[in-house]
């Protein structure tokens, strides 16, 4: 029982920044879509949602940098990774 919930939650580790990085595309996106859909209307052009893209921008690069980290991390610890990566020493 103890290796199962252990497993839940490594795998809950890496789910958790996914959707973290997920989320923050997504808020991204839906700043730069209505900040475009709002040439059509008639009062004019709104203004950009920067608050809502710094957000989404700051979401997507934690939840990828924690995601490439680790699998950085694993492959430095198998030696999958170039000779100029490997650890150094004394």
């Amino acid at each position: 029982m103890n290796q199962v919930f252990a497993r839940l939650i490594a795998v809950l580790l890496l789910v958790i920044p996914g959707l973290a990085a997920t989320f923050g595309f997504l808020e991204m996106k839906n700043a730069i879509f209505a900040y475009a859909a709002s040439f059509g209307e008639d009062q004019g052009a709104a203004g950009f949602g920067w608050g809502q893209f710094m957000l989404g921008l700051l979401l997507f690069a934690a939840g990828v940098g924690f995601i490439g980290g680790w699998i950085f991390f694993r492959d430095r610890k198998r030696n999958y990774v170039a000779p100029r990566f490997k650890a150094k020493r004394k």
